[in-house]
Formats: C-alpha cells, structure tokens, sequence
C-alpha cells in the first residue's frame, strides 16, 4: 500500500504544472475583464452593475455544477473532469473574446462556470496521492502554483490589454487549449479502480452535499470558516480591480503588477514557508494566525489613501495566505479516501456559493461609492466589510480550536 502511495506521489509535478497553467490562463484576464465590460456598457455605474453580474453568473453556475463535476471525479478519475474543465475554460475565453455585447459575455461566463471545477479537482487529486499528514503541505504547493501563476498572468493580460483589450482573452484561450492537450497526453490518473465509487444522484444536489460536509466529523465550525473568508476572499476578488480605479485611478497595467505582486507573496508562503509554519504551528493553529492577519489586512486596504500602500499591505499579509491551505487540509483528513472529490467538490461548491453572493455585496457598494473622488476614504467599504467577514471567521475557527487541541 505505502509503495502504491509513493509511487502515486510521482504525479504531483504532473498535477503542478496542470495548475500552473490553469491559473496562468485565469490570470491573464483578471485586469482586463473590468474593463472589457466597461467598453462594452458605458459609465461607471453600469460598469459596475454588468461586472457584478458577468461574475455572479460565473459563480452561480460553477455552484451548481462542482458537487456534480466532483462526484463525477469520484467514480470516474479525476483525469477526465480535469479535461472537461480546460475545454470549459477555452470555450469561455474564446467566446468572450468573440462576443459582441454584454449578454453575450454572460452567456460564455455561464457556461464557462459550468463547465470547470478544477481547483477543487485538482485538490482532490492531491489527497489521493498523499498521505494525509503531508497534505496540508502539498496543499500550499498547489497554492505556490495558482501564485506563480498570477505572478505572470495579470501582468501579460495587463501588456497585452494595453495593445487591445480582447487580447488576452485568446492568449488565454490558447492557454487552456494547451492544458487540455497536456493532461491527455501527460497527466496520469489518480484514482485507482478499486478506490472509486458509484454515483450517488444525491450528490447532484449542492444543498446536500453542503449537509454531507457539514457532517464530517467535527468540522461543522471549519465550514462555517470557509463560508466567511471565503466570501471575503471572493468581495476582494469582484472589487479588487475597480476598487483600484476609483480610488487611485489605475488602469490594466497598474492592477496587473499589484496582482503578480500578491502572486509573488503566494509563492512564497505556500511554496517555502508553508511546510515550516505547518510543522511549527499544526494547521489549526497557523489558521487562526492567519485569519487575524487577514482581518488587519483587509480594514488597511480599504483604509489605503495611495497606491503604494496597497503593496506594503500585501507583504505585510503573509499569513493570510495560509488559511485556506490549513483548513482544507482539516476538512480533507475528516473525509474517506473515496469520498475526497466529493467532500473537495463540495468544499469548491461552498466557494461558488460565495462567488454568487459576494458581486451582490461588492456591486452595490462599489456603486455607492464610484461618484466619490480619488482617495477618499470611503471607497474602501467592501474591504471594510471583508475585514468584519473575517472576524466572524476568526471566532469560529478560535472555537474550533479550543475544542480540537492537539
């Protein structure tokens, strides 16, 4: 069994590159899809309105579709959904390169959502060939990857955004084409045969496979976490870039270094400190470190009145990057080993759950906000709501530790 494990443990460069790709590709369009939609609407307001809405359908759809994309993977190999999602992620590029109004864009958004679950995949992926006290580790990793990454990503999509504003979008397609040509080719499966299960219809359904998690074995406060930093994370994702705009006027190029700036921290927690911190702290405790972090983080940036302080934020922020890793691997090591695409997708469903909600929050405050003057300090009010997400998330991960000591 153990020399099976190792032997399985040889993909994981093979899984890494995967998601190199994967997030380079994703990465490409952060700093340009803002204004993709600005073009195409008209004033800031319903700049706004449109952005919100292109990312709710996207989350919306990747909601309903990862519990259904991880049972998939459970009974018949992560392998194939992996190939699913890298065409998912090509069409929908391609598409909102070609398409020629807003509705339009939602539509290839939509199916884009729909199509992809590969983060959560590619978790999963991870769990089956490692032992579970090394995941945590292996986890970070994969983080360093989605890091690497958006260090190059958003500042190509911010290069070659400056040239015409679709173009990134077909390099990114182009990107996801190759990814799908290497994981036919190159990428071994990793589930075994006699570690898959049959399809539970049930599983279809993200309400229940929200109940499935919150069942696992004392992990119910750790969802609750993933619920509100999630959420977080996902208001700092919708209004990162316009945020950026009004308040200190930046354009493609500027949100694009600020974005391979946080790649580059991410490369290096999860990358090179991670497996320290994790054999220092456990990943309970480094959770909860990394959640005051992420508090003090968010209320900072929304109070930032220039632009360098946006940077100084994010190498202050290191911890931050260490929550989702930690908790993750908790939730990971409460499952089963053939129910780990499952628990991962339903984990991945949670997030998409919140990529839903957070445009809802994000839009209207980014809105009331869009007519005040650069630098004012009130522009900062997502990340201020952020930041008392991520108390709510502190207390219940501080609970769940004081419960589960080790």
């Amino acid at each position: 069994m153990l020399q099976t494990l190792r032997k399985r443990e040889a993909a994981m460069p093979f899984i890494m590159l995967t998601v190199l790709i994967d997030m380079l590709a994703i990465g490409l369009i952060i700093p340009v899809l803002p204004a993709l939609v600005g073009a195409l609407s008209g004033n800031p307001a319903d700049q706004v309105y449109w952005y919100g809405l292109a990312a709710m359908s996207f989350g919306l759809a990747n909601f309903l579709a990862s519990p259904v994309l991880g049972a998939l993977s459970d009974k018949f190999g992560r392998r194939p959904v992996l190939l699913l999602g890298f065409m998912g992620l090509g069409v929908s590029f391609f598409g909102t390169a070609l398409t020629p109004n807003l509705w339009g864009l939602i539509a290839v958004r939509t199916m884009g959502g729909a199509m992809q679950s590969n983060a959560a995949i590619a978790n999963a992926y991870v769990a089956d060939i490692t032992e579970p006290e090394k995941r945590a580790k292996r986890f970070g990793l994969l983080g360093a990857m989605m890091g690497l990454g958006f260090i190059v990503g958003p500042v190509m999509g911010g290069l070659l955004g400056a040239i015409d504003l679709k173009l990134p979008f077909w390099v990114a397609g182009g990107l996801a084409m190759l990814n799908l040509l290497y994981g036919y080719f190159v990428l071994p499966e990793s589930l075994p045969a006699d570690q898959r299960k049959s399809l539970n219809w049930g599983a279809f359904n993200p309400v229940k496979a929200f109940r499935d998690l919150a069942g696992l074995k004392g992990v119910r406060a750790l969802v609750g976490v993933v619920v509100f930093s999630g959420l977080a994370q996902f208001i700092l994702y919708t209004s990162w870039v316009l945020y950026n705009t009004f308040k200190f006027g930046w354009g493609p190029l500027e949100n694009g270094w600020s974005l391979a700036v946080v790649g580059v921290v991410s490369v290096i927690v999860q990358g090179v400190l991670m497996g320290r911190l994790i054999k220092r702290f456990g990943p309970q405790r480094l959770a909860v470190m990394g959640l005051i972090s992420s508090v003090m983080a968010y209320a900072l940036w929304g109070a930032a009145s220039e632009g360098w302080m946006m940077y100084a934020v994010i190498a202050f922020n290191l911890l931050g990057g260490t929550v989702a890793a930690s908790v993750q691997s908790l939730i990971s090591s409460a499952a089963d080993s053939k129910s780990q695409g499952q628990t991962l997708g339903a984990v991945s469903a949670l997030n998409g759950l919140m990529a839903v909600v957070a445009p809802l929050i994000a839009t209207p405050l980014l809105a009331a906000v869009s007519h005040l003057p650069q630098g004012d300090w009130r522009i900062g009010a997502p990340f201020y709501f952020c930041a008392l997400l991520q108390v709510v998330s502190l207390g219940l991960a501080v609970r769940y530790f004081k419960a589960h000591r080790v």
